[in-house]
């Protein structure tokens, strides 16, 4: 639990010490319940533990402190459906629930999907992996830090 005012109480001491520690370009990785985020942990990206929470109250908490890159066709990457699910007509309404919280902070570029096998090499390479307790399916995502401009410090 955070004791700050105006700090969303859903992110950790060691969730916005990463945050702000992100530079521009860098990524971040929140990870739902099934993602391997110990094994993607053992190639690089810090490891940051976030159980019980869901994506989407956590996304939004961050999206109120961290801007998303302008300067990319897309900063916000979700991993594609595989062939068997796409086949199966597999619903992923967790993405409707991302796109509005982006929509809130003005965020309206589609997600970058990418396959299954890419999204994990792309987290391997991310900043940090934040583990959560979503249990939607294809409930990953990687967001990439903007850049933080003069009028955005207080």
């Amino acid at each position: 639990m955070v004791v700050l005012k105006g700090i969303p109480s859903v992110l950790s001491p060691e969730l916005l010490y990463v945050l702000a520690r992100m530079g521009h370009g860098d990524e971040i990785v929140l990870a739902d319940a099934n993602f391997p985020a110990c094994s993607t942990h053992r190639a690089g990206p810090e490891l940051i533990r976030a159980d019980g929470l869901g994506i989407p109250k956590l996304l939004e908490a961050i999206l109120q402190l961290f801007p998303l890159d302008t300067y990319v066709t897309s900063a916000v990457t979700v991993m594609d459906l595989v062939e068997s699910d796409k086949e199966k007509g597999l619903k992923t309404p967790v993405w409707e629930e991302y796109k509005q919280r982006l929509t809130k902070v003005g965020y309206n570029v589609p997600l970058h999907k990418v396959e299954r096998f890419a999204f994990y090499e792309q987290a391997k390479k991310a900043f940090a992996v934040v583990a959560t307790g979503e249990t939607a399916l294809y409930g990953n995502l990687i967001l990439k830090k903007g850049v933080i401009g003069p009028s955005d410090l207080v």
